[in-house]
């Protein structure tokens, strides 16, 4: 990928964060998450939401659901973990320095307030290993160190399924891109294909799921969660749009097609413009596959419009890429991209 795709994926990323997406509500398909705290009952609730939200990489509506947690539940220390692990963002790429500042301080308030059980202390613990002097320490190092303290975390409590599946995605991430055996991703599958029998709505599970199978020799091993995720949480726009990671490794050009349709069309109506133009970008690299169709292509003329509406610095960025589909270039040539 040229320096340029990284620099728009790195624009798109802060993009996602800058909108306005709190449109959601207690109707909305999400799936269903449970994560146990010793907060009170309507604190529960609300960090049980904000883990909906978190599971599907909606960071800046799990993290106002934290901070609302915590309006219900001053006392409720976890509340600041789930803020912490809202500032990260997507855990496959690094955040920005002011979102480690901020996650640092908050791993310190739940720290200052103290914890009811020594579980809710361990997930802080752990967490903390990514933010641990880290404007000294480099972020692959910080998230290896982070995978081993959720391992200790996930033996500590084996029947405790979100350690177990913050385990599994931490191994995703802290993985070499050097191993081509994917020894880190199968034994995260390994762990998580069980919970997706328990848990059969868990988002984070099918999400997950794909994650550790998007890699070109693997990929059909997540073609039943990749069907799964976007029934689980059709009203995530993430979710609508993940599946296509399996579809476009395996080449199902027409479900990668409907997907990025969909998480578009969601996205858009979110007010979502990051996710809308990264379903774009899948989209697009979708109909230039050889196949067949005689069906509108719609998204193409929407992509125009939303460089021509973009502020000038992100279209200048955008005008400088080959082909509409230059952030999928990777997906083509076999090398890692995740989002």
């Amino acid at each position: 990928m040229s320096k340029a795709s990284l620099l728009l994926v790195t624009v798109l990323t802060g993009l996602s964060l800058a909108q306005p997406v709190f449109a959601q509500s207690e109707d909305d398909k999400l799936g269903k998450v449970h994560f146990e705290t010793s907060c009170n009952a309507e604190a529960q609730k609300l960090f049980d939401r904000g883990m909906l939200y978190q599971h599907s990489f909606w960071y800046r509506a799990s993290q106002k659901m934290f901070e609302d947690t915590l309006k219900a539940d001053p006392a409720c220390s976890i509340a600041y973990w789930g803020t912490a692990l809202s500032l990260l963002w997507n855990p496959h790429t690094a955040p920005p320095a002011k979102n480690l500042a901020e996650g640092a301080a908050a791993i310190e308030k739940a720290r200052t307030i103290g914890f009811k059980t020594d579980r809710e202390k361990g997930y802080v613990d752990a967490l903390a290993a990514m933010y641990t002097d880290y404007d000294k320490v480099d972020h692959h190092a910080r998230v290896v160190a982070y995978a081993k303290a959720m391992e200790a975390l996930a033996q500590r409590y084996p029947d405790d399924d979100e350690a177990q599946i913050h385990y599994a995605l931490a191994l995703n991430t802290s993985a070499s891109p050097a191993d081509k055996t994917y020894a880190n991703q199968l034994k995260g599958a390994a762990i998580l294909e069980p919970i997706a029998l328990r848990q059969p709505l868990h988002p984070g599970v099918a999400h997950y799921l794909i994650h550790l199978y998007d890699y070109p020799s693997i990929a059909d091993q997540g073609i039943e969660a990749a069907r799964r995720y976007a029934k689980i949480a059709p009203d995530a726009p993430h979710a609508l749009h993940m599946p296509s990671h399996i579809f476009t490794r395996v080449g199902y050009w027409s479900e990668s097609i409907a997907s990025n349709v969909a998480s578009a069309r969601s996205a858009k109506g979110s007010s979502d413009f990051s996710d809308e133009l990264h379903a774009m970008d899948y989209l697009v690299y979708a109909y230039l596959q050889p196949v067949r169709t005689t069906r509108p292509r719609p998204w193409s003329t929407r992509w125009e419009r939303s460089r021509a509406s973009a502020r000038p610095s992100f279209r200048g960025l955008t005008q400088k890429q080959p082909r509409p589909h230059a952030m999928c270039w990777s997906v083509a040539t076999g090398r890692q991209r995740k989002r």
